[in-house]
């Protein structure tokens, strides 16, 4: 190999590096940021001047009313929203939500990301418009199935929580006397408030719900979850989509994946994950001669940006960047560490599904316009790709 070629390569080598660098500050600066949003300095700051102007009051015995002590409690900041505890006296039940949505404009989809907007953050802002909340967070026993990152979009997420409902008398198995659970888009449980068409009202035209269902008190949208399936679109430019599916079977099974994701140590302890199925199917869309792929990729559960690395490492085989094999030296943890690469871009990738034991949801009549807006946000998806792939050229 010349020099120049070794040149070009620790050239890449590094760019690489920089450019992960790069990103891992980014997310540096915003926890930072979250922290410093919380900080409560000001507040500590206003208290005091009015701590000594009590305290004045009492030496003197001025009858200051701004100052003055007296049995009555002091008013308490309102919040925006309103308070879910004057909800109390209203009937409520767990239910599972299934929500759509285009992640380009998100920062992720969980609310603890402290950045706005989040997919989450417009969801509750949705559920306290409409006064379906009753208690916080800790009270209504909020779960979700993943927390996709930012600009992942979703056509089956899956959340579950208390909300107001219209029916007194929810039995233990948190269904009404006689009700009986329709099959999906079969129609609204009679009597009931429908949570598709009053959410779908305040919500975001890049979100939706697309269907609910009464679910157990013991239900956890993220541990009751069987299977989580993703698909990766691409368009495919001289990849090499044979070998690639071959390198991607390489996957299916239980295997330590820590060489294929984001790593935690402070959260993660065990990187083991089973991929249950991996295929390379073509969709129905073209542009300029080019055909679109989509990479659909099924688990038991993903680590943190799992997904994208994997599809990152099976674009290099399918460039002839590297063989197959290189699947079964990073699955090998005991002899090699995790390589620097750039993982694949976040806009392409889309949480299909989330399958559950015995989960029917049921959806109303804006079920049909909650489709239509799946159907032009998959466009919009389509012609971001074709923007990339421009780009690219």
């Amino acid at each position: 190999m010349s020099e120049e070629a070794e040149e070009i390569i620790n050239l890449r080598s590094q760019i690489t590096f920089l450019q992960n660098r790069v990103q891992e500050l980014e997310e540096e600066n915003a926890k930072f940021s979250s922290r410093l949003s919380s900080c409560r300095c000001d507040e500590l700051q206003e208290k005091k001047p009015k701590e000594k102007c009590e305290n004045l009051g009492e030496e003197r015995g001025e009858m200051n009313s701004g100052c003055k002590k007296s049995g009555r409690k002091k008013a308490t900041p309102k919040t925006p929203g309103y308070d879910t505890r004057i909800m109390n006296h209203h009937p409520r039940r767990y239910v599972a939500l299934k929500v759509m949505y285009f992640g380009q404009r998100f920062y992720g989809f969980s609310l603890e990301a402290q950045m706005d907007p989040t997919v989450e953050s417009e969801i509750f802002k949705a559920l306290e418009t409409t006064r379906l909340l009753i208690g916080d967070r800790k009270e209504i026993q909020y779960s979700r199935c993943g927390r996709t990152d930012k600009g992942v979009s979703a056509v089956g997420q899956v959340i579950a929580l208390y909300l107001r409902s219209k029916l007194k008398d929810i039995d233990a198995h948190n269904k009404h006397s006689g009700e009986t659970v329709p099959e999906e888009q079969d129609g609204q449980p009679e009597g009931e408030i429908d949570y598709v068409r009053v959410l779908n009202g305040v919500l975001p035209k890049d979100i939706r719900i697309v269907g609910w269902c009464p679910v157990p008190s013991d239900f956890s949208a993220r541990f009751s979850c069987l299977s989580r399936e993703y698909k990766y679109f691409f368009w495919n430019d001289n990849l090499n989509l044979l070998v690639m599916e071959t390198a991607g079977k390489k996957l299916i099974g239980e295997h330590d994946f820590r060489n294929f994701c984001k790593m935690d140590a402070v959260k993660v302890h065990n990187y083991r994950r089973n991929v249950m199925s991996f295929e390379i199917s073509p969709c129905d869309m073209r542009f300029e001669g080019h055909q679109l792929y989509a990479i659909k990729i099924k688990g038991s559960a993903f680590l943190w940006h799992q997904v994208r690395c994997m599809v990152a490492v099976l674009f290099m085989i399918g460039q002839g960047l590297e063989s197959p094999e290189v699947i079964d030296a990073l699955l090998d943890t005991r002899t090699l560490r995790k390589p620097q690469y750039l993982m694949a871009p976040e806009i392409p990738l889309v949480l299909l599904s989330c399958e559950f034991e015995g989960l029917k949801f049921s959806c109303s009549s804006d079920a049909g316009q909650a489709l239509h807006v799946h159907l032009e946000n998959e466009c919009r998806l389509y012609h971001l790709q074709a923007a990339i792939f421009q780009e690219a050229l």
